[in-house]
């Protein structure tokens, strides 16, 4: 047992062998946490408690099963298998698997996507005779899911005067309408979102008493990761099954509580000691990831929030680098910039793709960043994209699978029907539809009694063939695992042969995308274990599952050799060597949406103490004056986080001056005037004179470089002897110029407005840059 808590500090080692009574870990970012976890999940097995009586609950499957395996070599036995160890909503579905007969749904219910959620949305705003275009099924399925995170029913929403006052005023009177409609038509399909699966678990243990008092005594010690991540509704759950033994341990850290936006609370992390009695604490404030220039800029920006925990992460890590704060001109040069830094990173510092991150607030900003790495290059992946699971052809196989599993889903059929092409036309299936709403039954039980429908002769041939088939695929469930059902769906419906017969390269794509599914699904039936934590489930349901519940971070092969680029909400939880945080500039970062009240712009905050606190060695923090939104070009004020930092631990030569208000030379001098009440004097020591003073001043460079840049980066140009900046005022596109630095381009675009030109010109040597006309100097050559 002894050699469990070998390696562990002082903190830790408290963490894990405090096993009775309710405990708080507050773990600072790169404090451990996932090692604490698992020894302390190994230190209660080695002490005799039963693998079945713990539950763990993560924010991701992959989490669960990293966790797993760490026990098992701790341990040395297969003992971690028996664990209930996984997300909620994975958990959850397990147990709903074996109780949810209680409350009207089979066993074998579908778990509807967010794809899946709206297109029941869209067909019930239809049936309703509302406009999709105010009803926005994104829109509402935000609204619904967030009364179901509070555990508000639909008829609870109806009664509520201030959300019924809410909704008139976005001229949405009949979300109430909708949101009943949609549980009605979830409940008909024998499906659940991802809502449902913490909702239906909270309506089991309030319900049924037998169920609450059965999980009560079966879960003796609960452990709850990222508890400061977690909703109304899973904090009620959580308390119902901890209320027997208050053996309850959770872990989080309120400076990372990110995500209200899904729900999130940070209150139930900074409420804890309120909720039980002799609660223990215990705070884990050695960090081993950053090194101590990171970790002081982190610790020095989240005392600003008033709202938190206190506590002061330390490493006995080297000083490192100071963080970079960079100034582009545009966000493509802030791409550039970027793309330049890695390839020099890589040479000078041995790194590869894998090692670094770029970080963004929102998804749009990756675009120029994109667009950089592939001009050199540089191979990177892009986190939140569309997801494996959500082509369509593979969502065709899947949905042939979800029938075959549990006939009562309309979605999945509706999407099947008539595919491979069968003689089920629209018409038929519309009609089929609709004699189910009248008749209150599944379409499934239209289509099983066709006869009675009236259905003409060669539809109703079609139909029968149809229904027979999948009756003959599911004789397979009970005796056969997924892949081998798998295998007999692909070959009797033709959908695989189709697949193969496209000969296009799109064809040939769809087809082995599906032979890609095939595979996954084969590997997941040889696997030892799976998602459920039980030997030999490998029944087509229980795939189904787990591919449901799959997160970016669970796809993620930890060995592919690629940049990754992520918003910084995915980016949570991971460490990467070296960091770039793209596009750090106020409305963007913070958001200009989230910036009305204080809870808000703390949230803000934390969000950027996560961002710098994912770099271990290197961090760049970014910044452009003018970006494009919205098909305007738009000058941007640096973030007020900038100016937060410890101006000790910061490298501000690239940003040519000040964290704020540094929207350009010209520009900033002007502001600085104006919104400081500086002197002219003042301001140009900052940003230097403007183009129109430095009659003598030396070449120009890009702001994003340097005083004395890399030698390796830099191309040399020794101007003309006849060097004189010309009138750019009526610059061409095709025109050749020359620039002081850059040497001899074309111009090959010329955008921004009337009195902010921006010329792109490709140079020959130094590639394409775009050049605000108003602060260079450029000679018109021809």
């Amino acid at each position: 047992m002894q050699h469990l808590l070998d390696g562990l500090n002082e903190q830790q080692r408290e963490a894990v062998m405090h096993i009775n009574g309710p405990l708080m870990i507050v773990a600072g970012a790169g404090s451990g946490k996932t090692k604490v976890l698992t020894t302390r999940i190994a230190y209660l097995l080695s002490k005799g408690v039963d693998a079945f009586n713990i539950l763990a609950l993560t924010f991701t499957n992959k989490a669960a099963a990293e966790m797993k395996e760490r026990i098992e070599k701790m341990l040395g036995n297969n003992e971690a298998r028996n664990l209930y160890i996984g997300t909620f909503h994975s958990v959850f579905a397990r147990i709903l698997r074996a109780e949810v007969h209680r409350i009207g749904y089979p066993s074998s219910f579908t778990i509807y996507d967010s794809d899946d959620s709206r297109s029941v949305l869209k067909t019930v705003i239809n049936e309703l005779n509302l406009d999709d275009k105010l009803y926005k099924p994104n829109v509402v399925h935000s609204r619904i899911s967030q009364a179901k995170n509070a555990l508000m029913s639909p008829a609870e929403y109806a009664m509520d005067h201030h959300i019924q006052q809410e909704d008139m005023r976005s001229n949405r009177p009949a979300i109430a309408q909708i949101y009943q409609g949609y549980v009605a038509r979830c409940f008909k399909n024998g499906a659940m979102d991802f809502d449902d699966l913490l909702v239906k678990m909270h309506e089991l243990l309030k319900n049924f008493p037998e169920v609450l008092h059965k999980f009560q005594h079966k879960f003796k010690y609960i452990m709850i990761d990222e508890y400061q991540d977690t909703n109304a509704v899973q904090y009620e759950i959580t308390k119902l099954l901890a209320a027997a033994h208050e053996n309850i341990c959770v872990v989080g850290d309120d400076a990372q509580s990110i995500y209200s936006f899904r729900g999130a609370t940070i209150e139930n992390i900074l409420q804890f000691q309120k909720d039980y009695d002799d609660v223990r604490v215990v705070k884990l404030e050695q960090n081993y990831r950053c090194t101590q220039s990171i970790l002081k800029v982190a610790n020095e920006v989240i005392k600003k929030n008033i709202g938190q925990i206190p506590k002061e992460l330390w490493t006995e890590n080297e000083s490192g680098e100071k963080i970079k704060l960079v100034r582009t001109m545009t966000d493509n040069d802030e791409g550039r910039f970027v793309a330049d830094i890695i390839q020099e990173q890589k040479l000078r510092n041995h790194y590869y793709n894998r090692d670094f991150a770029i970080l963004y607030r929102t998804n749009a900003q990756s675009r120029s960043f994109e667009e950089s790495l592939r001009r050199m290059g540089i191979a990177y992946k892009i986190y939140g994209g569309l997801s494996f699971y959500q082509r369509k052809e593979v969502k065709d196989f899947i949905a042939y699978l979800r029938v075959v599993a549990n006939t009562r889903d309309e979605e999945a059929l509706k999407r099947i029907i008539n595919y491979p092409v069968r003689g089920i036309g629209k018409t038929t299936i519309d009609r089929a539809i609709v004699t189910a709403n009248e008749n209150n039954v599944t379409l499934w039980e239209v289509l099983e009694r066709a006869q009675e429908a009236g259905f003409k002769a060669g539809t109703l041939e079609s139909i029968k063939g149809f229904v027979y088939m999948i009756k003959s695929f599911q004789t397979m469930l009970q005796t056969h695992n997924a892949y081998d059902v798998a295998v007999l769906i692909g070959k009797n419906t033709t959908l695989v042969k189709e697949l193969f017969n496209d000969k296009t390269v799109e064809g040939l794509a769809r087809y082995e995308n599906v032979q890609e599914l095939l595979n996954s699904i084969k590997e997941w039936t040889e696997s030892p274990s799976n998602a459920e934590g039980e030997v030999g489930e490998k029944t087509l349901g229980v795939y189904l599952q787990q591919i449901t519940l799959l997160t970016d971070a669970d796809n993620d092969k930890e060995d592919s050799d690629v940049v990754k680029l992520m918003t910084i909400h995915a980016a949570k939880g991971l460490e990467f060597p070296v960091v770039f945080v793209g596009g750090v500039e106020e409305t963007i970062f913070p958001s200009g949406m989230s910036i009305n009240t204080r809870e808000e712009l703390e949230e803000e905050r934390r969000l950027f103490y996560v961002a710098v606190t994912r770099a271990k060695h290197r961090l760049w923090l970014t910044f452009a004056n003018a970006r494009y939104r919205f098909g305007n070009l738009v000058q941007n004020e640096p973030s007020r986080f900038l100016e937060e930092m410890p101006e000790e631990f910061v490298d501000r030569s690239y940003a040519g001056g000040g964290a704020r208000n540094q929207g350009g030379m010209g520009a900033g001098v002007e502001r600085m005037q104006r919104s400081f009440g500086s002197t002219t004097a003042q301001a140009e020591k900052m940003y230097g004179p403007p183009p129109s003073k430095k009659k003598d001043a030396a070449p120009a460079r890009p702001s994003y470089m340097p005083a004395q840049p890399p030698a390796s980066k830099v191309v040399e140009h020794k101007p003309s002897a006849n060097f004189e900046p010309s009138d750019t005022s009526n610059l061409q596109v095709g025109q050749v110029v020359e620039h002081q630095k850059f040497g001899f381009g074309e111009v090959t675009k010329m955008e921004g407005s009337a009195h902010n030109p921006i010329a792109t010109v490709v140079f020959k040597t130094n590639g394409e840059k775009k050049i605000m006309l108003n602060y260079a100097k450029l000679r018109i050559v021809q």
